[in-house]
């Protein structure tokens, strides 16, 4: 259900929002891929088959940084929870030497935003992620995955709302990711990601292009059970423009917290992790704690 604010609320709202113009990096200080989703066996694709997948997040934060890192004189809070089903799809078909791979993600959001006193809850459904990619499986250790992901801007959105689930622009993402598996002993994945945005056509605003990384480190205790840590990390390398002239305005982001996955031997896996931002600029930081399964058919 959305809240609608009345009009003299959302130019107050903006006028907070402009005071704090440093704090928003990227429009409305956010980005479509949601930072430290992927965990363990991230560049590991299973063997060809259909797969559903689900991620799930809760997200909080109650400060709003400036470009120095330091938290803005605001009463500021945003409150994200979030199920998003994937549905993923190995071929055995090979193009370039590697498995082609297809996928969509539908993100279900719970958002919550406050902002000195003004609030607003908006639920539904977010921007489509459809993504084509390329496995390849260098040994029973190594594997690494190339690809695109394309966000298609479907999620609810309106220019005046404080909450918004969808972005309103397209954007298009590079993807490498890579894993070292050892069910008894060390795991390492890492997800790098360049990420370049089209302008919102309701805000003539074109957000920054961004590069950004989830990875993962444990250690296999025994051959279902890893232990270690995970997170991200978040640049933005380009200036947001507005009609065309870049103000600045360039985020960062840091994250670390421990990370634990289960698989067994029919393909089932299970990660949960906790993470905590660092070093954070024009943006929101708080901590996230996510879960990602994987159910084989």
């Amino acid at each position: 259900m959305r809240v609608r604010i009345p009009t003299k609320l959302t130019l107050a709202v903006s006028i907070a929002m402009l005071c704090s113009s440093a704090a928003q990096a990227t429009e409305g200080g956010g980005s479509n891929y949601p930072m430290g989703a992927e965990n363990y066996l991230v560049g590991a694709l299973p063997p060809a088959g259909v797969y559903p997948l689900i991620y799930a997040q809760h997200y909080s934060a109650d400060d709003l940084n400036d470009d120095s890192g330091n938290s803005l004189p605001i009463d500021f809070s945003l409150d994200a929870n979030v199920v998003a089903p994937r549905l993923l799809w190995v071929t055995d078909k090979t193009i370039f030497g590697g498995q082609f791979v297809a996928a969509a993600l539908l993100p279900l959001v719970d958002l919550d935003v406050s902002v000195n006193g003004l609030s607003q809850s908006n639920q539904g459904v977010g921007d489509l992620d459809l993504t084509a990619a390329l496995a390849y499986h260098h040994s029973p250790n190594l594997h690494t995955a190339v690809g695109i992901d394309l966000f298609a801007p479907i999620g609810e959105y309106d220019k005046n709302d404080l909450a918004n689930i969808g972005r309103n622009y397209w954007a298009v993402q590079a993807v490498y990711a890579a894993s070292w598996v050892d069910p008894t002993g060390l795991n390492a994945d890492i997800k790098l990601m360049y990420d370049y945005n089209f302008e919102n056509d309701d805000t003539n605003y074109k957000s920054g292009q961004e590069f950004h990384f989830d990875y993962s480190l444990g250690w296999g205790v025994t051959p279902n059970w890893t232990v270690g840590v995970g997170g991200y990390g978040y640049k933005q390398v380009t200036g947001d423009e507005v009609n065309g002239v870049d103000i600045g305005n360039k985020g960062q982001a840091f994250a670390f917290g421990p990370s634990v996955k289960y698989a067994n031997d029919q393909g089932f896996f299970i990660t949960m992790k906790y993470q905590k931002e660092f070093a954070v600029e024009n943006r929101p930081e708080g901590d996230a704690f996510w879960v990602k399964a994987i159910v084989p058919f």
